[in-house]
Order: C-alpha cells, then sequence, then structure tokens
C-alpha cells in the first residue's frame, strides 16, 4: 500500500472514529513535548506517558546506530482498536507502520505488551523509518534495504506478525525460491507468506553484510546513499563490490545443507508426531494379523482335534 493511499485512509479514520480537532469529545487526547507528539485513545494515556519517556532515548540510540543526526518532530498514534488500525495498515499482520511524509507513527496498541512487540521495539523500528526518509532523499532507497536497516537497529524485529515456529527463508532456500534483489521491493506489496519472506530475505541481506563488512559498512553505504548516491553506486563505493555479485555471495552463504539441519530442527515435532502415528498404524496391523494368526493356529487345533475323535469313533 501507497504512502500517500494510507495517509487518506488515516485521514478517513481520524474523521470517522478517531476525529483530531474533536479529539476531547471523541475519546482522543493528545500529550507532548519539544520532541514528539503523542495521540491517544482515552484508555491509553499511561503508555502515551510512557512513550514520552522512552523517546529521547530511543531516539538517541537509533542515530548512534545510524551514524548521522537529523531534526524533526514525529506525531506518535496510539490505537486501541485493531479493526480501526487495520483499515490503515489493510493488513492483519502489520502491527505498526511509518508515513515518512507526514513524520507519522501509527501503533497498534492491541498487539504491544509482550516480546517482540513492546513499544519501545516498536517505536524504534518506526523511527527508524523516518530518520531514512530524512537521511536520504526521496526514492533513493529501496524498500528492502529501507526494512533490512530497521530490522537490523532493533536486533531483527520487524512489524508483522508470523507464528515464529517456521522459517520461510529456509523453505525458500531449500525449494529455491529466493525472491531476487530486483524483486524485493514489489514483494512487499503481497500478504502473506510473500510478505514474510520479504521481510525475512531483508534481514538476512543486511545480516550477511554486516558479518562480511561490520557496522562500518552499513553506515559507509548509508552515509553514501545520504550523499545522493543510488544504492549501487553506495556499494560499489563503500564496499568494493557490486549488488549483484553481493547478491551472489549471499546466496552462497545460505547453505542448502544448513537450510536443512534448521528445517528439520524447526519441524522437528511435527516430524516426530507423525513418526509416531506411522508406528501406531504400523503397530495396530502387527497386532492384528498376529490376532488372525493366533485364530487360524486354534482353528486347526480344533479341525485336529475332530479328525482323531472320528478315527477313535471308527
Amino acid at each position: 500500500m501507497t504512502m500517500s493511499l494510507r495517509r487518506i485512509l488515516l485521514s478517513a479514520l481520524f474523521l470517522c472514529a478517531l476525529p483530531l480537532p474533536a479529539a476531547a469529545d471523541a475519546g482522543m487526547l493528545t500529550v507532548g513535548d519539544a520532541q514528539a507528539t503523542v495521540r491517544f485513545d482515552a484508555p491509553l494515556q499511561t503508555a502515551a506517558m510512557e512513550v514520552l519517556r522512552i523517546y529521547p532515548a530511543v531516539r538517541s540510540e537509533l542515530l548512534v546506530d545510524l551514524g548521522w543526526e537529523t531534526s524533526f518532530k514525529p506525531e506518535i498514534v496510539l490505537v486501541k482498536d485493531h479493526a480501526s488500525f487495520k483499515k490503515v495498515s489493510g493488513s492483519d499482520l502489520v502491527t505498526a507502520l511509518a508515513i515518512p511524509g507526514e513524520d507519522l507513527i501509527v501503533i497498534d496498541y492491541s498487539k504491544m505488551g509482550g516480546h517482540p512487540f513492546t513499544l519501545e521495539v516498536t517505536l524504534k523500528h518506526e523511527l527508524c523509518h523516518l530518520e531514512l526518509h530524512h537521511g536520504i532523499s526521496d526514492g533513493g532507497l529501496p524498500r528492502w534495504f529501507n526494512e533490512g536497516i530497521c530490522q537490523w537497529v532493533t536486533g531483527g524485529f520487524d512489524e508483522i506478525i508470523s507464528d515464529g515456529s517456521r522459517s520461510g527463508l529456509r523453505e525458500a532456500v531449500l525449494s529455491k525460491r529466493l525472491v531476487s534483489i530486483d524483486g524485493l521491493s514489489s514483494a512487499f506489496r503481497s500478504d502473506g507468506k510473500g510478505l514474510l519472506l520479504a521481510y525475512e530475505e531483508s534481514r538476512s541481506i543486511i545480516n550477511f553484510i554486516k558479518r562480511k563488512f561490520g557496522v562500518e559498512g552499513l553506515r559507509k553505504i548509508l552515509e553514501q546513499m545520504r550523499s545522493g548516491r543510488d544504492l549501487e553506486s553506495a556499494f560499489r563505493n563503500s564496499l568494493a563490490i557490486p549488488l549483484d555479485e553481493l547478491e551472489e555471495q549471499w546466496r552462497a552463504s545460505l547453505s542448502p545443507g544448513n537450510a536443512w539441519l534448521f528445517y528439520l530442527r524447526d519441524n522437528l515435532y511435527e516430524m516426530l508426531f507423525v513418526a509416531a502415528a506411522l508406528l501406531t498404524i504400523c503397530g495396530f496391523f502387527r497386532v492384528l494379523k498376529k490376532k488372525r494368526e493366533y485364530k487360524d493356529d486354534e482353528d486347526e487345533g480344533e479341525g485336529g482335534e475332530g479328525e482323531e475323535e472320528d478315527r477313535e469313533g471308527d
């Protein structure tokens, strides 16, 4: 979903459900300071004050990670109703979103409160999107790189809900269905497994760059893009490697052998369950076979006794 469309939907949502001009009447309140403004449903006042409390530390930590300094005042909206938030996000999987052109962050508070979806981590991830928008010119930052960086600064967190028990990336490696870097940005427009894979691949590529070139390698790329260079030029100038060659190296690092081991680990419970079910079925048929053999032996025994009695009678 495009940012402009999200903005239209968000405006409609606020006009119909959370009207900002009449916030007090509709239960929508506002708190703020020199650094940020928070709008929220009345029951979320404690959460709103917590956002204001943690914001300075989150912002400072993020700027250290990115290695630059920007200045803007974001507006953070806490929505307690998941149905209302979905009208903005367009997906059941999304827990928060950032609208860079408006310096706006919208958080589905109904999904907060437990690992990994805490206010602090979610805020840092979405704030990272705004920072990247302010640091890098419009159109210069591919979606996959944007999401990968924001996952990196939050230790791998994304704003997508998944069951966490399976890796779409490993399944894609095993089935040879990895999305190319050129196709990753469009993959974010999908939903379900396609969207989850786009996030996983983006995180995996950024982690590969970090392992190979270090955190400074990532910062050099960001600095090159901040100076106006596109991603391809930024990779050549900062890492001395073209993007397509880096993609080849990343793909080679995803060893199918290791992927099989992780796949077996992730699916061990299901495999054991199936194995136990098969053993139970086999055991049932073995018992059934033994019962039939035992009955046949009994029938043969009774038949033999009858023949002996007939001979004795003669």
